[in-house]
């Protein structure tokens, strides 16, 4: 499932990733976990005859106390056994067995025995999943356990939508009780059908009963002990950090190998094909060490092509050649053969000087079979190859090799106190005893003392608290391969049940794939792991879940991107959770054993066709989740096969039809589209009351979708973005529990018809559940005379675009019309991400200002007529801003700060407090920029007001600034000075700018291209890059006395200016060596 793309273009190096699915042991569960009464033969069982004249009444009975009980359940959602078995145990069950269907049933005493039996068994499920990994027989019973629920799970599902037919049928309403409702509305056949069908329903309820019953009396549950599971979960405080933030690197030994073999690549990359090796176990820091090399900005200006693979031990050498060819920009074809893509890698890089990251190798014949014959056309070759195996990389033909050793304890114990974030020198010294010993207990593997370090975080930080972490079991498993042992093993057991369901459910994802966290979230929602918050939505409580995964350090966030927007997992992490679902998970890198085929519930195949034929030729009928992306040639009647599905995704597959059959998968909760070759929905899809999440992103067959898609009553997500729908049905609002819809596509003026070429504003009145708004076509929208956002207290993401460039020009009333259309859109203040994209509006719209209290990033795309831009300086929160397109924006001053009719609470305060990163760029008309009217005699450096009651600060946070084709502007304000956090300028295309002086606070990079006009550098003490490119007015470079690198364009090193002269010049003085210069 793809997601839209974060704020940042920055490449990431890919680091190792991985998934693995849940042990279903917390698996979703219903009323049909019912236990207590032996059935000796299910099939000669009978049902006691009707007390209701009318035959209908014991079927519809049946179906009402299922749908009783399924509310029973949906008071705490699917999140494990124990989930269950609490939900279970706070409904009223006298309630219940009151019901006329439970007394004709005759299953009012099972219910109360299951509550009583459910509660018993849950007192004993930690110390089971405890032992089940050093003892077969209660990983067996758990395991029976979990088929049971899973069982009940499926008849909730059956009788859901049996009684949603049931009652579609009856198309007047009776007033009589439910008990005296007859079938006398249907036909004989109907009437008949439909009773069999509720019987078969109410036996399956039995047999599950009964299999609960037998499982409860198994001579290993009698053997287990009543252990009560505590848990406590990381201060929410620690959860979200800023994406720019970079990870704590400690000791001396990786910079000086950095530093070592950067120099090392340097001096050798004038070779044909070098090739360097780090080696060492997994999890010591090799994937660290190279992405700091890839990093580096010498090796980047020191070769014109870069890529960075994750091989993985089960490759695909399709794959891995795509991924080649998109690092270096290059977009393949469906269905190229390896030859094919090896001949476009070759003449890619033709002539080229090129470094390559192969990380996480196990097998030589990457290089001999795939890569070194395109390789040899590059002019210039350099190689850095990751692996555990030594023999592997001297295969490969490494002409150096360096090994990663463990950390000593002394740098493992300032790890594991770092990682903690213990700040009180006190502390560190009293826990340095024990901690230490904890340190030797991981091995000084890093990676162990990371997620070590993250289990002692929840919990007091005592010796004897400690000393019990050491003297853990978990240390001693034998059952568990050597390397998940201890430390790993001990991080997933600390977590909660639901936490740990989420966790193993991230290796269904390939090797080397960056996972996003609105994917996850929806996964986790449709297999029902989110347990429910009052007055919350299951997705917020999904991404506190996916926070708290990153806290533990099992997952990895990219830093850059804003608040985690996608992670990574180490592949030992991985390989820890798909060793702990590998009885219920299937991944197509691993062999299917003939032992696992009927407890197989998830599948996960990438890229090969064949697998899922193997399978379903096996039956494997009981599968709930199957990833099947990026695969050829799928015949989309495959699917039917698998009538116990909650995921489908198919992402990026080659599907052109959705079968009328769809409508057979009941259980549905999640179906991903993104990226096929549809060209349209079957009507049958209506039938899925179930589904929740319908992705059909990136469709670009797709421009009708069917009436049926009002009926999706459960549907809380619709992704429609990038598909060219311009036919929907009225009545969007019916599905009252959608959060997350993009792509919604706003429609002319309506006439009374069921299709429309788009929605209205006024229809997303009843939508009160709305988490993420995205809506296109806004310039078709007509004001309505009411706010359709400000209700929504969920709304966190919105998204308002108008069609660029519909029109030549706009009239007024046009003009007039969308001004009202935005200021009618006024979002609620809790709003997190807003962009505003091709608003051709003379204004901005009214709300845009200091009331959005809790924005944190704002994008504002082709508003090429606001003559001003808006007052955002006193947004609290704002972390990220970015403008682009404002054509018509000749000056930007105080009015961008704050409001000219600010009351006194906002004078004296800091402008733009929080914010991070700020680009501004496509300003063909900016001149001027300053944030203050100065005032003559002003002596202090702060710049004050012209009324002099004002004395304002300027974002002391902001990290980035870049500026890009703003051809006009003159000068950059006096007060940018004042921004002490400042690390990174970028300027490009400033053709009229001449001076960039007197940032005393810049700390890390200055970029400069093609500023033509551009005469002075000056006062720039901490610059420690400087990048300069087609600037040929520049003369002068003075006061930049910690420049430690200079990286300059071709033109500048022939001519060797005077400025160049003296900069090196003054170098030699101050270090007594020679600048670095570098190419760029």
């Amino acid at each position: 499932m793809a997601a839209a793309a974060a704020m940042s273009t920055i490449p990431r190096t890919p680091a190792v990733t991985a998934a693995s699915l849940p042990p279903a042991a917390g698996s979703r569960s219903s009323c049909g976990g019912v236990v207590g009464v032996r059935v000796p033969n299910l099939h000669r069982q009978r049902f006691p005859r009707p007390r209701s004249s009318a035959p209908w009444a014991s079927s519809r009975s049946s179906i009402r106390i299922l749908i009783i009980i399924l509310r029973a359940r949906s008071v705490s959602p699917r999140s494990g056994l124990n989930r269950f078995v609490e939900s279970f145990d706070k409904f009223d069950v006298q309630g219940i067995v009151m019901e006329e269907a439970i007394l004709i049933l005759g299953v009012d005493e099972e219910l109360k025995e299951l509550q009583r039996r459910m509660k018993q068994i849950q007192c004993f499920l930690h110390d089971a999943e405890q032992r089940r990994i050093e003892e077969e027989a209660v990983n067996n019973w758990l395991g029976e356990l979990k088929n049971a629920i899973y069982d009940a799970d499926d008849i909730i599902d059956m009788a859901k939508f049996e009684g949603s037919k049931l009652l579609a049928n009856h198309s007047s309403p009776s007033p009589l009780p439910i008990k005296y409702i007859s079938c006398c509305n249907l036909s004989v056949t109907s009437c008949v059908r439909n009773v069999w069908t509720h019987r078969k329903i109410a036996l399956q309820i039995r047999r599950v009963n009964y299999n609960l019953q037998r499982i409860s009396i198994d001579k290993t549950f009698l053997a287990l002990e009543n252990v009560k599971a505590t848990y406590r979960v990381l201060a929410p405080s620690k959860r979200h950090t800023s994406h720019l933030v970079e990870p704590n690197l400690v000791g001396k030994e990786i910079k000086y190998a950095t530093s070592r073999l950067v120099e090392m690549i340097l001096t050798h990359r004038e070779e044909k094909a070098f090739k360097v090796a780090i080696v060492g176990t997994g999890g010591v820091g090799k994937t660290t060490l190279a992405q700091n090399i890839y990093n580096d900005q010498r090796v980047k200006g020191n070769f014109s092509k870069h890529a960075w693979i994750c091989v993985s031990q089960e490759y695909s050498e399709v794959n891995l050649l795509k991924e080649l060819l998109r690092n270096m920009g290059v977009h393949e074809r469906q269905g190229e053969t390896v030859g094919e893509l090896q001949s476009k890698l070759a003449s890619t890089i033709k002539d080229e000087s090129l470094f390559v990251v192969l990380d996480d190798v196990w097998q030589s014949e990457v290089w001999t079979n795939v890569v070194r014959t395109p390789f040899h056309d590059a002019a210039k070759a350099t190689i850095l190859v990751t692996a555990r195996d030594e023999l592997v990389v001297r295969r490969v033909g490494a002409e150096h090799l360096h090994r990663v050793e463990m950390m000593s304890t002394d740098v493992g114990w300032e790890l594991l106190w770092k990682s903690m974030n213990i700040k009180e020198e006190k502390e560190v010294e009293t826990l340095q005893h024990i901690g230490t010993k904890i340190v030797s207990k991981c091995g000084g593997l890093p990676l162990a003392i990371k997620v070590i370090a993250s289990v002692l975080a929840t919990k007091e930080k005592t010796k004897n608290t400690w000393e019990k972490v050491v003297e853990s079991s978990a240390w001693s498993m034998s059952k568990l391969p050597a390397e998940l042992r201890g430390a790993l093993y001990l991080s997933y057991d600390d977590l909660p049940h639901n936490l740990k369901q989420c966790f193993l459910y991230c290796a269904l994802y390939v090797e080397g794939q960056m996972m996003h966290r609105a994917d996850l979230v929806r996964f986790w929602v449709a297999e029902g792991f989110v347990e429910e918050q009052e007055g919350q939505l299951l997705e917020d409580t999904a991404e506190e879940y996916y926070h708290e995964l990153i806290c533990r350090h099992l997952l990895e966030p990219d830093p850059f991107y804003f608040d985690h927007y996608r992670c990574k997992m180490h592949d030992l992490l991985r390989y820890l959770a798909q060793h702990l679902s590998r009885e219920e998970c299937y991944f197509d890198q691993l062999p299917l054993e003939p032992t696992t085929w009927s407890k197989l519930r998830r599948i996960s195949i990438v890229n090969k066709t064949d697998m899922l034929s193997s399978v379903v030729e096996k039956g494997h009928c009981r599968v709930r989740t199957l990833m099947f992306c990026m695969s050829p040639n799928i015949d989309s009647d495959v699917f039917m096969r698998f009538p116990h599905l909650r995921v489908l995704d198919l992402t990026g597959s080659i599907v052109q039809r959705i079968p009328d059959s769809i409508n057979s998968l009941i259980h549905l909760r999640l179906l991903d589209l993104d990226a096929t070759d549809i060209s349209c929905l079957p009507d049958s899809i209506g039938s899925l009351t179930n589904l929740q999440i319908l992705n059909l992103q990136r469709c670009y067959a797709l421009h009708d979708l069917p009436m049926a898609i009002t009926k999706l009553c459960s549907l809380r997500c619709l992704g429609l973005d990038d598909t060219p729908i311009n036919q929907v049905p009225r009545g969007i609002n019916k599905l009252s529990l959608l959060n997350d819809l993009q792509g919604f596509p706003v429609g002319h003026s309506y006439v009374n018809t069921r299709k429309q070429d788009g929605w209205n504003l006024e229809e997303l009145g009843h939508l009160s559940e709305m988490k993420r708004l995205g809506m296109i076509r806004l310039e078709n929208a007509m004001p309505c005379g009411t706010s359709s956002l400000l209700d929504k207290k969920h709304l966190k993401f919105l998204n308002l675009r108008c069609t660029t460039h519909t029109k030549e020009s706009y009239t007024m009333e046009d003009i007039t019309n969308i001004e009202n259309v935005f200021d009618e859109l006024k979002p609620p203040c809790n709003l997190e991400d807003l962009s505003i994209a091709g608003s051709f509006g003379q204004r901005y719209p009214t709300w845009l200002g200091a009331d959005l209290s809790s924005l944190k990033i704002l994008r504002l795309i082709d508003c090429a007529s606001w003559a001003h831009l808006p007052a955002v300086g006193q947004l609290p929160n704002l972390k990220c801003l970015k403008i682009m397109g404002a054509s018509a924006v000749t000056k930007i001053g105080p009015e961008f700060l704050c409001d000219k009719t600010a009351t006194p609470r906002f004078l004296g305060t800091i402008a733009f407090p929080k914010l991070e990163w700020l680009v501004i760029s496509d300003m063909p008309n900016w001149e001027e920029w300053s944030f203050t009217e100065e005032v003559v005699g002003a002596s202090d450096g702060k710049s004050c007001t012209e009324n002099n009651k004002m004395v304002l600060q300027v974002m002391p946070l902001l990290q980035k600034l870049e500026l890009g084709d703003c051809p006009k502007l003159r000068a950059l304000p006096q007060q940018l000075a004042q921004a002490t956090s400042l690390k990174w300028l970028h300027i490009e295309r400033a053709q009229a700018l001449k001076v960039v002086e007197d940032l005393t606070f810049l700390s890390d990079s200055l970029l400069l291209s093609k500023c033509e006009g551009l005469e002075r550098l000056s006062n720039l003490p901490q610059v420690r890059t400087l990048y300069v490119s087609e600037c040929p007015a520049l003369r002068w470079a003075q006061k930049l006395d910690c420049v430690q690198q200079l990286w300059l364009s071709k033109d500048l090193q022939m001519e060797f200016p005077l400025w160049l002269s003296l900069l090196k010049q003054r170098y030699q003085q101050l270090h007594g060596e020679e600048l670095d210069l570098y190419t760029w």
